[in-house]
């Protein structure tokens, strides 16, 4: 079950629950009316603007039940102990890797954030580095199991 938890900030839960609210609230309503005006035009079969309007009311509703489930499974992060040095959600790392002492740094993200490929990579809670860096503290050395092998690191630093 621990696996399937997502863990954020005060911060990040506020936006999960206000763009939740925003698609109950505004975005219903708005779907509700386009259909409203489409179905006044009577031949449903040939009625694009009903068809479109239908489509995004099912994707707002599939976006409404993700949120949904996600906020079921929600811990907040407790951000009063920043100082303590500890790699944490949204925490930048930088990992030397000990074999060929090579440095990377990674932004530790939750998964709906992860992108591999951009300026300052930014890994989720499904990659194994995540696994293996979440709690540490600067200086730890950790053992990552990856496909490609098992590498250790130390932890250099953490903002």
């Amino acid at each position: 079950m621990s696996e399937n938890l997502i863990y954020v900030t005060a911060e990040w839960l506020a936006k999960l629950q206000e763009e939740l609210n925003e698609l109950k609230n505004v975005k219903r309503v708005e779907i509700a009316e386009k259909l409203k005006e489409a179905i006044s035009f009577w031949d449903l079969s040939e009625n694009s603007e009903y068809e479109d309007a239908r489509n995004e009311q099912a994707q707002v509703e599939k976006r409404i039940i993700d949120l949904e489930e996600q906020l079921k499974v929600v811990v907040l992060i407790d951000e009063s102990g920043k100082s303590e040095n500890k790699v944490k959600i949204w925490a930048l790392v930088t990992i030397v890797e000990l074999e060929k002492s090579e440095t990377e740094t990674y932004k530790i993200v939750w998964t709906t954030e992860a992108d591999i490929l951009s300026s300052i990579p930014k890994i989720s809670n499904d990659s194994p580095i995540w696994k293996a860096l979440i709690w540490k503290k600067k200086w730890d050395k950790i053992k990552v199991k990856t496909p490609g092998g098992t590498f250790e690191y130390k932890i250099e630093e953490i903002k």
